[in-house]
């Protein structure tokens, strides 16, 4: 063990006197020889013989960008390339490469000139989607190299007479990103253009769209003008096509409370349903997963969800219960198709009702970050949207029955976000849509 530790310190010892900083040391480091360019995404990987100078630092590179500013590339004495990047289009640019010492002190300037493959912002902005959403605009696309892109959105519409210039930028490095911008005009036409830039500068030209038709819908009434309800929720454990009505009268919850139009708000309220760990699936082995059925009342084209979750407000922490603990994270949504009978029918409260179950789409409600406690007050006021349709905005044929299967919780468990289980509240559930046969057959996404 001592002689391994002296061989330790030994070596130690000279590589500390390798980077000791002789300020006095004004030698000129010889220059870097390239050995091969290899030309990346909108940048390069220069491979060069690195000088044997004893005061090397490293090797830098230098690229002046579109914007006029200049970047700095670096790479330790010890390797030997450099990746250089900000090269936005596909032509030969040309910069200096060259070698420093810890003093500073720099060798002569290589020149190195490249052409290099497609950068990452065109090829953002060659997948970029726009769509029409209701009320909203719907802007997807994807960033494989999964570089730092900021995506522009600029919008031109009116809105309740008066013209009106909106714009927008998001910034990703995720490998694909959706954002839809609410509050426009419900079935109005709106003009669009959008570009992509990089953190160097560099930017794409126009994605133009004109007279773009926004798709509109209307809240699906629970109740009529005389406070009747229009809506019906099965008995606990009543079933339709093996999926049995979930418990939701647990812990001071009240299963109608789901479409009451009121949220919970109020420390020590109850406008929520709770399942108390106990929500049924009608599928073996699925635990808390839990199914909340709902008869509409009348056939309705589904267009999306709002859903509001328990609040439980508490002064101390004015966040409480928002986008954690007991509310659902991740849930699906689901239609009876009356028109493929099963193999049974079902009687839900005299009525005999037969028909498939089938799967629009599956969410995750994001979980705000960065925010003050007080912050997410407003969020869960206003609810969280959710189209039945979310990668083509549109319509379910004209469907009576509506399923929420409620999957999993906001917080992590065993390592996996959103997989505890203990998801066992939701405070109301609204639809919007239109009437049977009042949907463009275009419009109709399940048919």
């Amino acid at each position: 063990m001592i002689f391994f530790f002296a061989i330790a310190v030994f070596f130690a010892c000279e590589e500390e006197g390798r980077f000791a900083i002789n300020s006095n040391d004004k030698t000129i480091p010889g220059k870097p020889v390239v050995t091969n360019i290899v030309p990346l995404d909108g940048g390069a990987r220069i491979f060069y013989t690195v000088p044997p100078d004893e005061q090397l630092l490293q090797v830098v590179a230098e690229i002046t960008a579109t914007n006029g500013k200049t970047f700095k590339f670096s790479a330790s004495y010890y390797k030997d390339s450099l990746d250089v990047w900000g090269l936005g289009d596909t032509v030969s640019y040309t910069f200096n490469i060259w070698a420093e010492t810890r003093a500073g002190t720099k060798s002569a300037m290589v020149p190195v000139t490249v052409k290099p493959k497609t950068s990452s912002i065109w090829h953002v902005k060659n997948s970029i989607e726009v769509q029409p959403g209701f009320g909203a605009l719907c802007v997807n696309w994807k960033n494989e190299l999964k570089q730092t892109i900021h995506v522009y959105v600029d919008l031109d519409f009116n809105l309740a007479g008066a013209h009106k210039q909106l714009g927008v930028v998001y910034s990703s490095n995720s490998d694909s990103a959706r954002q839809v911008i609410p509050d426009l005009p419900h079935g109005g036409n709106i003009n669009v253009k959008v570009h992509v830039q990089d953190i160097y500068g560099n930017a794409t030209d126009f994605l133009v769209e004109n007279n773009l038709g926004l798709l509109q819908d209307n809240k699906i009434l629970k109740r009529t003008e005389g406070g009747d309800p229009i809506w019906k929720l099965p008995q606990t454990n009543d079933s339709i096509d093996w999926i049995p009505m979930c418990f939701g009268d647990g812990a001071n919850g009240r299963l109608e409370r789901v479409w009451d139009d009121l949220i919970d708000y109020k420390m020590g309220a109850s406008n929520f349903m709770h399942a108390q760990d106990r929500g049924r699936t009608g599928v073996a082995g699925q635990g808390n997963i839990w199914n909340l059925l709902i008869d509409l009342g009348g056939y309705w084209h589904i267009s999306r969800l709002i859903t509001h979750q328990r609040w439980d407000f508490d002064p101390a922490t004015p966040r409480s219960r928002l986008y954690q603990n007991e509310n659902v994270g991740h849930f699906a949504l689901w239609v009876l198709d009356e028109d493929q009978p099963g193999d049974r029918t079902w009687n839900i409260y005299g009525e005999e009702i037969s028909g498939t179950w089938v799967k629009l789409s599956d969410h995750y409600i994001p979980i705000p970050t960065g925010l003050a406690n007080y912050e997410y007050i407003p969020l869960g006021n206003r609810g969280d949207e959710s189209y039945m349709f979310p990668f083509t905005p549109g319509y379910t044929k004209a469907v009576r029955w509506f399923r929420y299967e409620a999957i999993s919780a906001f917080d992590t468990a065993n390592g996996v976000p959103y997989g505890a289980m203990n998801h066992n509240c939701l405070s109301e559930v609204t639809l919007y849509g239109l009437p049977a046969g009042t949907v463009d057959e275009s419009k109709i996404v399940i048919k």
